[in-house]
């Protein structure tokens, strides 16, 4: 871990992880703080997004997911592809027996859109 104690002001492109507890059997992160860039109009679109995986060895530390839900600010993606990018790093970094994304992007144009993500 590389960040967690230290006065880190800038967002991360991938999520670090500790030794999972024994019987530990489901973490659920959920944040209302999501934010990215339509890639059709420049947009910005707030999401929220619940992260929850069932651990095998490893845990996602906390604060390494803050700073890389940070990345998303200023990127252009449709909600479809960051519920299934967030899922891809979640898997690559923690080797969860499963995990799942859930990505409400907030009211615009009078639509809400939720995407699913699960590996």
């Amino acid at each position: 871990m590389s960040v967690l104690g230290t006065d880190v002001r800038r967002p991360m492109d991938h999520l670090e992880w500790f030794p999972a507890p024994a019987n530990c059997t489901r973490v659920r992160f959920s944040s209302e703080e999501l934010s990215s860039v339509c890639p059709i109009t420049g947009q910005p679109d707030l999401s929220s997004v619940v992260i929850e995986y069932e651990p095998n060895e490893r845990c996602i530390e906390s604060k390494s997911l803050k700073l890389y839900l940070w990345s998303f600010r200023d990127r252009p993606a449709f909600a479809e592809a960051l519920a299934a990018e967030i899922a891809a790093e979640v898997r690559r970094a923690a080797e969860p027996r499963s995990v799942r994304v859930v990505l409400t992007q907030h009211v615009r144009g009078g639509i809400v859109t939720e995407a699913t993500a699960e590996l």
